[in-house]
Parts: structure tokens; sequence; C-alpha cells
């Protein structure tokens, strides 16, 4: 809630505004004042792009076991093809999605989870990560994390290429 105070400004004074005076007879309180008298956290404002939060939700639901993977069957694929790729990167934000606001932020989240893990259990642990880490780093309200679950990982199914097949010519 902003909360704003009326001054009335006179039309005959002019010349430089002392600190914290009123430019056009309104000063808007919530947004803090400016001048060498005032505490640094007030003076100025600080915006967060949404790729940060993106690549903070994506390390933090990453880090919790269960967790395979991240993102749906296209993004996965051309994941793994960009890894491959000699100099990619891998992305930390495949599988993120996040609206920011001023002070709040929503984010949503496509999960592959090992099998044999609980997946109410590692959706909550995932939940409790993420909102942690993204309300600790960057100071936002996190009102929300949905998570989807895509898929579920099994113990034989072989998505590294760790063994490509042989070939049959020489």
């Amino acid at each position: 809630m902003t909360t704003q105070q009326t001054t009335p400004v006179s039309p005959a004074v002019s010349g430089p505004r002392s600190a914290g005076s009123a430019p056009t007879g309104t000063t808007d309180v919530a947004l803090g004042k400016s001048g060498a008298d005032q505490p640094a956290d007030t003076r100025g404002r600080t915006s967060i792009a949404d790729v940060v939060v993106v690549k903070i939700a994506g390390i933090a639901a990453r880090e919790i076991p269960g967790v395979y993977d991240m993102g749906g069957g296209l993004s996965r694929t051309f994941g793994a093809v960009r890894d491959r790729v000699p100099g990619g990167r891998p992305n930390v934000g495949r599988g993120v999605k996040v609206e920011v606001g001023e002070r709040q932020t929503a984010i949503d989240l496509d999960l592959v989870v090992e099998y044999g893990v609980s997946i109410t259990d590692v959706a909550s642990d995932v939940r409790e990560n993420v909102i942690s880490a993204v309300e600790r780093i960057t100071g936002l309200e996190v009102v929300e994390v949905n998570i989807a679950v895509n898929d579920v990982h099994l113990p034989d199914e072989d998505t590294d290429g760790g063994n490509p097949a042989e070939s049959r010519v020489e």
C-alpha cells in the first residue's frame, strides 16, 4: 500500500530545493527519499529480471533428490542436443516459467522424477527449496509454486547416450 502525504507548494518559491522537499506537492513516502542523510537502502530502486528468478528456481529445484530432469519432452530433447555441442552450457532455466512483479513472483515448474520416489514428497521438497532460495536471494515474496510432473525416469532408460550402439558396418 502506498502512503502519500500532500504538502502545499508555493508557486512563488523557486530555486534549489532542500533534501526531501516535494517537487510537485506530493511526496511518495513508500519509495524513500534522496539525499546523503538518508539510509542507503532507501536511495534508489532495485529491479529483478525474470531470468534471474528462472535461474534461481531452476537450480533450487534440481538440488532436490528425486528430481531427474526438468522441462517437457521436446525441451529436454533440445537440451540434450545443446549439452552435447562443444562449448554448450546446460540450461538451468529449462522447465521453469515465472511472472515477476515489483514485490512478488509466481513460479511454474515442469519436472521429471526418478522412478520409486514419492512424487508428493519430491514436489513438497522442491516447492520448499525454491521458495526459500528465491525469497532469500531476491527478497521477492513467492506467492505460488506450481509443479507439473511430466515424466518418470526409469532406471533402465539410457537418456545420456552413455553406451552408443555399436556400428554394424566397418
